[in-house]
């Protein structure tokens, strides 16, 4: 039992609960606190993989145009923080014109985290000079299922609307490599 003396008065903690009950809370509370750390690991493991449908998604580009990815869609590139999208902003750009579409792929980007004012006055503007579509996810539930590393470039693989493939790659050179470009 701990006590402490405030003001003439002693606190008890624990004093209702029997000797063999803290090592059962203490216990719970490791527990409840390691649950919560891994849980978000667990569910994004679980979100998409190898075998399953890929999520229906309709998600408007750069310019306001929405993308779909449908049954056509081989392979979708998906970005959730700055350093990804660099690299793959500047693998994409050195491409003839019409690349992804060849490829039958889409490029995703998550932005939902950046504060509203940033989005407006300097990311959107400069996606906008882009000469391809990044299909633009600016609320975070609507890229939530897609598979994620930090600093890192999600490469998923579909066929007939289902994944074959999940990648990561953390470069422009292993970017290029997974797409098949030079």
């Amino acid at each position: 039992m701990t006590s402490t003396a405030t003001k003439g008065h002693t606190v008890r903690f624990l004093s209702h609960f029997r000797p063999g009950c803290r090592g059962f809370l203490h216990g719970l509370a490791v527990l409840l606190l390691g649950s919560t750390l891994l849980l978000p690991m667990l569910a994004n493991a679980a979100m998409l993989a190898p075998g399953a449908a890929f999520p229906a998604l309709t998600i408007d580009d750069q310019h306001g145009k929405p993308l779909r990815i449908d049954g056509e869609t081989q392979l979708v590139i998906f970005t959730a923080d700055m350093a990804a999208g660099d690299f793959v902003k500047e693998v994409l750009h050195a491409q003839a014109p019409g690349t992804l579409e060849q490829l039958h792929a889409i490029y995703l980007s998550d932005i939902s985290g950046m504060p509203s004012l940033i989005t407006r006055m300097v990311a959107l503007p400069k996606l906008r000079e882009l000469p391809f579509a990044v299909g633009i996810g600016r609320d975070a539930a609507q890229l939530a299922d897609l598979p994620r590393q930090s600093g890192a470039a999600s490469v998923v693989q579909l066929q007939g609307g289902k994944v074959t493939a999940i990648g990561y790659v953390r470069d422009a050179a292993q970017l290029r490599q997974a797409l098949g470009l030079r």
